[in-house]
């Protein structure tokens, strides 16, 4: 979702950005990677433990946030301020907390329908409807939507490390057979880490940011969120399955730290979530 915000700031005024000098890692899944993208920030490396629940992953990340770049806090406190008009709700927590917690209760008293048409209408106010329609009509066309999505990839690894955490442009396959650096690899998302909800992240982040870069900016997008290690895949020009039955995301089992699936697991015993059965997570199902 900071994608948008992003967007609207790299038109208006074009920054130029420093670039590392060599990968530090390039995850097995990825064929090619792009050099990791420095986004405004003075951030360390992520954590890497691979349990979400470490005290040592929880100290880096708070490291992290704490040094957030101008710019990303810039970002943060948009993106936050659109959220809080959309829910009517503010948290008293500051900086990231805070907007994991505005994140949260978009989710209250909503059918997952309705989070993600007010996470699309989020997403839709932090551009110029103008623009908005331009970049649709003007530059998606271009070589077969590749000049879009490549550019969109760009934007996003360059502006949302405050988000997500760090990203990489990577190349993905697209439907035509062909190849093309319009991929962003998030190595650890911060925004699910801390959420700590499959429902969150798929109704207020993944489904939502689909659709808005598909029906707004016509730019197909699948994002690939992997619960077991948090990271995500991003393939700009490559639309999600025709049915939503079958993307795998859809239906992910809640993590175990997820605090509605406690709320559940409480009311409903430990026999519930047996390991031969471990329900959807009650925000996505």
């Amino acid at each position: 979702m900071a994608t948008a915000a992003a967007l609207v700031w790299t038109k208006a005024a074009p920054l130029q950005f420093p670039y590392p000098r060599a990968v530090s890692k390039i995850h097995p899944r990825n064929s090619s990677v792009a050099p990791p993208i420095s986004c405004f920030s003075t951030s360390g490396p992520r954590p890497d433990s691979v349990g979400m629940n470490t005290e040592a992953a929880g100290e880096k990340m708070r490291q992290n946030q704490q040094s957030l770049g101008l710019l990303d806090n810039l970002f943060l406190h948009l993106f936050r301020a659109k959220m809080v008009r959309e829910t009517g709700w503010e948290s008293e927590k500051p900086g990231y907390d805070g907007l994991i917690e505005v994140a949260n209760h978009l989710t209250i008293g909503r059918s997952n329908s309705e989070t993600i048409q007010a996470s699309v209408r989020i997403l839709r106010s932090l551009f110029p409807p103008l623009l908005l329609e331009l970049y649709r009509i003007l530059v998606a066309p271009l070589a077969q939507g590749k000049v879009a999505a490549a550019m969109i990839a760009r934007v996003t690894a360059l502006s949302c490390r405050w988000l997500m955490g760090q990203c990489q442009v990577n190349s993905v396959p697209l439907p035509d057979g062909s190849s093309l650096m319009s991929g962003v690899f998030v190595e650890r998302c911060k925004y699910l880490e801390e959420s700590k909800c499959v429902g969150v992240c798929i109704n207020t982040c993944k489904l939502p940011t689909q659709t808005f870069f598909h029906d707004y900016m016509g730019v197909p997008l699948l994002m690939e969120p992997n619960f077991t290690d948090y990271s995500c895949q991003f393939k700009f020009g490559v639309a999600p399955p025709p049915p939503p039955e079958r993307d795998i995301a859809l239906t992910e089992p809640c993590l175990e730290i997820c605090p509605h699936a406690s709320r559940r697991r409480r009311r409903r015993g430990r026999a519930a979530f047996s390991p031969d059965h471990k329900p959807n997570c009650p925000k996505a199902s």
